[in-house]
């Protein structure tokens, strides 16, 4: 069914930025870092489902034929096509602790996956005393009748230490051209805990470039530092559930914020990004983070950040002849937010901000070969998920 929409905000209805701060006596480190201006002109789409009824799903990444390889929590994998037709994968996944925010979690295909049939996937590893997120690669061979099979399933990674809780697990799998991986994870949301996003000798809190054999990639910024992980990229961060390479390779992240926070990063090797020492937004309920600091010398700002929060999974690097104004945009899920997030960018910062509004929390997005946009909705009561491709009404 199409449905068309236009985008919020348009000059004349309702302003996205009208919605008050948790923390409004924060104030942002430079012009342009929040709330950023909207377009004149909303981008008038139509919306189509392409599959409902699915299970509440995490991930989707397209396969080279234009098929959606697609994880459900519950710990499986299925194959969707484009006219909507769902095959659950076949061969044996690891068990996974399908409960709050755990499951499986991200999928991606490595670089040389049309020769390879190599994929990599997250999940939240259930371990004696608790669990943790870890990463796993298997080979998919697709076959004649539609469906899949993996096959040499490995864990290849493994975040340190476990912990019995079931929130903030990250986590996106990034692959880049050379091969390698960058893998989000979180911090575990709970305290004392979460303080080990500043710990080098700790997985948590930390975006991670390992090999596809999920060793330390050489040159890593903590490989010669005593007692630090040798796996780490970056520290300080809460839980990255967005992540994607933009037109240079470069990593960008959108991280969750606790009540107002949400963060667009640009993470760079060895630096610090504050968490949960320095942060914008408050802890649920309003009282302060630590002692409140949003600034220090001692960590990066982000680039961009919410408060309130539009609540982040999924991200893409738009490129495609779709939507010429969204021409090297960055495209963010949004739970809260209920829609696609898209930020456009003079250089490295944000220049606009508009909201695809569909109503329905999104778990993922992704561009299509067509140049459409294909948001993963959830309904988290139901437990099931919607697939829906967004194109372009001009």
């Amino acid at each position: 069914m199409l449905t068309t929409l236009v985008a919020l905000p348009a000059l004349g209805q309702t302003d996205i930025n009208a919605a008050p701060a948790n923390a409004p006596d924060q104030q942002p480190a430079f012009e342009g870092q929040t709330r950023a201006a909207q377009p004149a002109e909303a981008t008038a789409v139509e919306t189509e489902v392409i599959a409902e009824g699915l299970p509440q799903l995490w991930a989707m990444e397209f396969l080279p034929d234009g098929r959606m390889l697609v994880t459900a929590k519950e710990g499986k994998l299925h194959i969707v096509t484009p006219e909507g037709q769902a095959t659950e994968v076949t061969g044996e996944l690891p068990k996974v602790a399908a409960q709050r925010q755990g499951g499986l979690l991200d999928v991606a295909l490595a670089p040389d996956f049309e020769t390879s049939g190599r994929i990599y996937f997250s999940f939240a590893e259930p371990r004696e005393g608790g669990n943790g997120t870890a990463l796993a690669s298997a080979t998919l061979t697709l076959d004649d009748a539609g469906g899949g099979e993996v096959s040499d399933v490995a864990v290849i990674f493994q975040q340190e230490p476990t912990y019995d809780g079931g929130l903030h697990f990250g986590s996106r799998i990034v692959p880049t051209e050379d091969g390698n991986l960058y893998l989000t994870v979180g911090e575990r949301s709970d305290e004392p805990i979460r303080d080990q996003a500043q710990e080098l000798a700790s997985g948590l809190g930390k975006i991670f470039r390992i090999t596809p054999e999920g060793e330390p990639v050489e040159g890593n910024p903590f490989a010669d530092t005593a007692d630090a992980l040798p796996e780490i990229w970056s520290l300080g961060h809460r839980n990255v559930q967005s992540a994607t390479l933009d037109g240079e390779g470069r990593l960008w992240t959108v991280e969750h914020g606790a009540q107002g926070g949400d963060e667009l990063n640009l993470p760079e090797a060895g630096l610090n990004y504050g968490w949960p020492e320095v942060t914008y937004g408050v802890a649920y309920g309003g009282a302060a983070i630590g002692e409140g600091i949003t600034q220090s010398e001692e960590t990066e700002q982000p680039v961009y950040y919410w408060d309130p929060v539009i609540a982040p999974s999924g991200m893409a690097y738009y490129e495609g002849e779709e939507f010429p104004a969204w021409d090297g945009a960055f495209l963010v899920g949004g739970l809260v937010a209920q829609g696609v997030v898209v930020l456009t960018m003079d250089g490295d910062r944000v220049a606009t901000e508009e909201r695809i509004d569909l109503g329905a929390r999104v778990r993922d997005v992704k561009v299509g070969q067509d140049g459409a946009v294909y948001a993963v909705t959830e309904d988290r009561d139901a437990g099931t998920s919607t697939i829906v491709r967004i194109g372009s009404a001009s």
